[in-house]
């Protein structure tokens, strides 16, 4: 992981709706703290990119940012996988949903979600939500890092 000691951020953003990732990296790329988004569409592509399952090296984010709502594997079956893999355990990870149920918050934390966030409905909300996000996880929370 990047660490505090980074020229960068890097953050892996889990989401299949090509409107809210664009909204989202909009809201990144005006943050004044540098940082490094990665968006895939499901949650087969974001385990494949932070384990060696597919033989390449991983690519471990600082932090997550997770679609509850991903396609084919679910964001609770993505937290489930990530939990599984220990080297993974500290990395944070946000969950992201339209519509929240108090069954899925719960359920997300019970597998080590950080927290759980509802997603904006109107753009600007994105730029509040990434800026919160940053303000408190780049700035305030010290991250995981390398051993």
């Amino acid at each position: 992981m990047s660490g505090r000691g980074a020229d960068s951020v890097d953050v892996l953003l889990v989401e299949n709706d090509d409107a809210d990732a664009r909204l989202i990296r909009e809201a990144f790329d005006e943050l004044a703290i540098e940082t490094s988004l990665h968006v895939v569409a499901d949650g087969n592509e974001a385990l494949a990119q932070v384990t060696d399952h597919d033989g390449e090296s991983p690519s471990i984010p600082d932090l997550v940012l997770l679609d509850m709502d991903s396609p084919g594997m679910s964001g609770l079956e993505v937290l489930e996988a990530l939990s599984d893999e220990s080297e993974l355990v500290p990395l944070p990870v946000l969950v992201l949903t339209r519509s929240p149920t108090r069954e899925h918050i719960d359920e997300s934390y019970e597998l080590a979600a950080n927290a759980s966030l509802r997603k904006p409905s109107d753009p600007a909300g994105y730029t509040e939500l990434v800026d919160a996000i940053a303000d408190f996880w780049f700035k305030r929370a010290e991250l995981p890092t390398d051993s």
